[in-house]
């Protein structure tokens, strides 16, 4: 089975190398995908000079337009359709999820259609987080929980393995939200489909190297992206 790791980057590179290596040194076949937005720091450099190094199993694809963490994730996934793989999986470059626990998901994935790498199912799991971001993120699960009405502790994770059916299916050009918005609608979209969700508890550990992309902006497009996705769930069903 054909495995390919997303890793979507913008100025990462302190941390862009040493991630390649860590899922490089698991010696289990992972592939990876590099979807660089034109970093003015280098990164796209870096991964270059990656690439004979790793020759066919690290892959760069440099898009010319930064217009969101979820247009970047959909780039790479229709790379990986196009290129046969079988699971997909998505991480940060920012070592803020273990690549340790990239088999733990894989695994798992046989025996489903989606798994979450999960902060939240077995308590809270966060590392090095100020205490108020971890309220805001664990309450931001809550909220779309009670919403949306899906069965998922972890609403907003983004360390998550699809298998390709689901890739192929939820129609990814229908997705509309581009931040961490993104990740609540490939879950609720997902589970709407009726595809089998599981949770894998994860140490999500904060980056220490390099900037955190949140912002106000972000948080918004959730919040309130959310409320729009449940509207147009309810219309639907009419």
């Amino acid at each position: 089975m054909k495995k390919l790791v997303v890793i979507p980057t913008f100025n990462e590179k302190e941390n862009i190398a040493d991630i390649i290596k860590a899922v490089m040194d698991l010696q289990q076949d992972f592939h990876i995908l590099v979807v660089d937005d034109s970093s003015p720091d280098g990164t796209a450099s870096i991964v270059e000079d990656l690439l004979l190094v790793y020759a066919g199993q690290v892959f760069l694809s440099v898009r010319q337009v930064k217009d969101g963490l979820g247009k970047a994730y959909i780039h790479g996934f229709k790379w990986a359709l196009e290129h046969g793989y079988d699971y997909i999986f998505e991480m940060d470059a920012d070592f803020s999820h273990n690549p340790n626990d990239l088999p733990k998901l894989y695994e798992a994935c046989q025996d489903a259609d989606m798994t979450i790498g999960s902060r939240y199912s077995k308590g809270v799991n966060v590392v090095n987080w100020p205490m108020g971001r971890v309220l805001l993120s664990y309450f931001a699960s809550k909220y779309v929980r009670f919403v949306l009405g899906v069965p998922i502790h972890d609403t907003t994770a983004g360390f998550v393995c699809f298998s390709r059916k689901v890739l192929e299916e939820i129609g990814l050009d229908k997705i509309k939200l581009r931040g961490y918005g993104f990740q609540i609608e490939m879950k609720f979209r997902t589970y709407k489909k009726d595809f089998k969700i599981v949770e894998v508890p994860i140490i999500f550990t904060d980056r220490t190297k390099g900037e955190s992309k949140m912002s106000a902006n972000i948080f918004q497009e959730a919040l309130f992206g959310v409320l729009n996705l449940k509207w147009k769930s309810i219309i639907n069903r009419l």
